[in-house]
């Protein structure tokens, strides 16, 4: 018998990609894709010492583990690589990076892996 759960996460991440995306360019070097993106954000709050913390807010691209293929493979995301966002006219430019030392740059979104959350800071606007 299947994990309903399973199931039920599969239905889940595949109504996100249908009705609460938008077309973004994943970018890795020269290489790029195309992928359906939910635009989210996290909030982490990072010790910075002697009681003192400092509250990061990244901006948050979710998509669907399988689609991040870039030249013919599929691979996990990397800090360094790059997103654009179109938003009106303008091309809004965000860097995959950690938010903090003891932070990923991404996570899988749930226990079955079917969704990224990749932790990103807008670097250009243009």
């Amino acid at each position: 018998m299947s994990d309903r759960m399973e199931t039920a996460m599969d239905w889940l991440a595949g109504k996100r990609k249908t009705f609460i995306t938008e077309i973004v360019t994943y970018r890795r070097g020269e290489d790029e894709v195309e992928l359906s993106a939910t635009i989210g954000r996290t909030i982490f709050r990072l010790p910075e010492g002697y009681g003192v913390e400092v509250r990061v807010e990244t901006r948050d691209f979710l998509i669907t583990t399988a689609d991040l293929i870039i030249d013919g493979s599929l691979v996990e995301p990397r800090a360094g690589d790059e997103i654009d966002r179109t938003v009106g006219s303008a091309i809004h430019t965000f860097e995959v990076m950690s938010p903090g030392a003891d932070e990923a740059a991404w996570v899988y979104s749930d226990g079955y892996r079917y969704t990224l959350r990749i932790h990103t800071k807008r670097i250009e606007v243009a």
